[in-house]
């Protein structure tokens, strides 16, 4: 469990429950419970100083968790950071090795085997540890660094302020790590594609234009800690001598950081090229394969996958066309993509009034979604959600939507992020399955959830697996419809779109890593197969190329928890429950998808025994 994957962590989950034995009965049977009991503290105590170790490792994770003891620091980006973590996972499963496996309970036991094969693949990532582009369009610390000082680092007090003037003193430090990973591994020949590098260099440049870098209105991080200023009740003269040292260290180390980085990113630009696929990296065939079976948590490879994509586009081009004759639409699916692609009755305009138009529409859905919870759930999310625009900093390269899920003192909701950099990018007609996958019924949901819940791990708690995680997010999309919504058949056609657009994943992703496609191909496919803008398909391509395997999660997990489901209806019939399902599949957090089958599997049989 690396620090880095805590870094979409958000709150730290309640101490764990241990049940105690009742004193004064001696039998044999007791006393084999009072040592298996012993020997599961034993476990959830390690599991526990495991996790906690790695987050106080992490000061960037600590405040994701809401704890301020390293506020005032950043994380180490060095090889001896790496070095240094996987010397702890291999000594963490030393330890875990330690345990008496036979004598957990069941749901300890589970622990012990998710912890096992987190630590196992731990260990196995350090090889491919250099096989990833750090500053690409999608992310990294040009954007994510400035990202995390808005959105995370809370100002509360006079202390807190401080702590954020020396994050951006931090910022030289961490962004000089940054060059030299670059650096290394451009020695590797592993250097993103051509078209990344200017995304990159817009996204520094955002971030150091305006005061006190230049002329003009304040930057984003001196308009961000101007208005964290403002909400202290501090006098003026103290609020005039921070706001003075935060411009200094924006000065001597956030511009100079960024004009360095932008220097390195230029000098690898000219060695790059355009050949787009994983196949291209040293051993590259082995690592998406790798890659393949991280993200999907199954063993199926890369021809599978695609041809599961292919079959999966011609299904819902079917159910497309008939949608089309549904609204009386007279051509082929070629002219009704064209048609719901271009017609301005499906856009909002372009305007200020036009992007909050779009947020309130979406938050609409999603209220009046939480209104439907109680026919689909017994278990629901305490902590609130709220939709934002992406800022616009970031809002040129970033994605088209994503969720940040909430703090768990209160002091920040989930978030669901619409990106309203282009609105032809945002059809209205996708709105409602957007808002159900990031929001409710889909992230807020599922992530809020396994956060909030009580006698499992904090590794668990904020733990996740891509395909189980974006499979919840596309069933989430699909769900809503079961219940009477997408009563509208553009709005119907649009959840279809939104499913369409995850299938051809699967065959762009595999296409372009394992197939050896080019960009161009790959944007072709999806031109000619989906009613998306071409801005928002080159932005998908551009994505899957610089995130090889991370594309396919979403349709494999969707299908196996839809396997799933079909299964229990089939096995328990009139005794089947929609929301005791979805509470099977939701209070354990997020699994493999093999786990996860195996948990459904003893909730039928329980259920038939019963």
């Amino acid at each position: 469990m690396t620090t880095r994957s805590l870094l979409s962590a958000a709150v730290l989950g309640a101490t764990l429950a241990i049940v105690g034995c009742q004193p004064g009965t001696e039998t044999a049977s007791t006393q084999v419970e009072q040592v298996a009991l012993s020997e599961s503290e034993k476990a959830n105590a390690l599991f526990e100083e495991m996790f906690m170790e790695s987050v106080m490792s992490s000061p960037m994770s600590q405040t994701y968790l809401g704890i301020k003891q390293d506020y005032d620091k950043l994380d180490d980006y060095t090889e001896a950071a790496s070095a240094k973590e996987l010397e702890r996972a291999k000594a963490n499963l030393a330890k875990l090795q330690t345990i008496d496996v036979a004598a957990l309970d069941d749901q300890t036991a589970l622990s012990w085997n998710l912890m096992k094969d987190q630590l196992d693949q731990e260990i196995a990532s350090y090889r491919w540890r250099y096989h990833n582009y750090p500053v690409n369009q999608m992310f990294g610390m040009h954007s994510g660094l400035p990202s995390f000082m808005i959105n995370q680092h809370l100002v509360r007090s006079e202390d807190d302020a401080l702590a954020y003037i020396s994050r951006l003193r931090e910022f030289k430090r961490v962004l000089g790590e940054l060059e030299t990973n670059l650096y290394k591994r451009a020695e590797l020949g592993i250097l993103a594609p051509k078209f990344v590098y200017p995304y990159v260099l817009s996204d520094i440049n955002n971030v150091v234009s305006g005061a006190p870098f230049t002329d003009g209105d304040d930057s984003t991080l001196l308009a961000d800690f101007k208005g964290k200023l403002e909400q202290l009740e501090l006098d003026e003269t103290k609020k005039s001598e921070l706001l003075g040292q935060a411009e200094k260290a924006l000065l001597e180390s956030v511009g100079p950081g960024f004009a360095s980085l932008s220097s390195t990113v230029k000098a690898i630009e000219a060695q790059a090229d355009t050949r787009d696929g994983a196949w291209k990296l040293p051993d590259g065939s082995e690592f998406y394969n790798f890659a393949l079976a991280r993200t999907t948590t199954t063993d199926m490879d890369a021809q599978t996958i695609h041809d599961i994509g292919l079959a999966e586009v011609e299904r819902i081009h079917n159910e497309m066309r008939a949608i089309m004759k549904q609204v009386g639409f007279a051509g082929d699916l070629q002219d009704f993509f064209e048609f719901t692609r271009t017609d301005p009755q499906f856009y909002y305009p372009e305007t200020p009034e036009g992007k909050q138009a779009y947020l309130e529409e979406a938050t609409a859905l999603i209220d009046d979604m939480k209104t439907r919870l109680d026919s689909l759930f017994k278990v629901k999310p305490k902590a609130d959600l709220v939709v934002k625009a992406v800022e616009p900093f970031r809002e040129k390269s970033a994605g088209k939507a994503f969720y940040q899920r909430p703090a768990p003192d209160g002091s920040r909701p989930g978030t669901y992020y619409a990106n309203l950099y282009t609105m032809k990018a945002m059809p209205i007609y996708q709105m409602a399955a957007l808002a159900y996958h990031e929001g409710i019924p889909g992230h807020h949901m599922q992530i809020a959830i396994a956060q909030e819940l009580e006698g499992i791990p904090k590794f668990r708690k904020f733990g996740g697996y891509t395909a189980y995680t974006e499979g919840w997010g596309l069933y989430a999309e699909l769900l809503p419809k079961e219940i009477g919504l997408y009563e509208d058949p553009y709005s119907d056609f649009g959840r279809l779109a939104m499913e369409l657009w995850r299938a051809c994943r699967l065959v762009t992703d595999t296409g372009l890593h394992a197939k050896r496609w080019t960009r161009e191909q790959a944007i072709d496919y999806l031109l000619q197969n989906t009613p998306n803008a071409e801005s928002d398909i080159v932005k998908a391509i551009e994505r899957y190329i610089v995130m090889p395997s991370q594309a396919t999660a979403y349709k494999v997990g969707m299908l196996k928890i839809l396997e799933l489901r079909d299964k229990a209806k089939s096995s328990l019939g009139e005794a089947f429950d929609i929301r005791e399902f979805h509470d099977v599949v939701l209070k354990q957090g997020a699994l493999p998808l093999a786990t996860l089958e195996s948990i459904v599997d003893r909730w039928i049989n329980s259920k038939r025994e019963s």
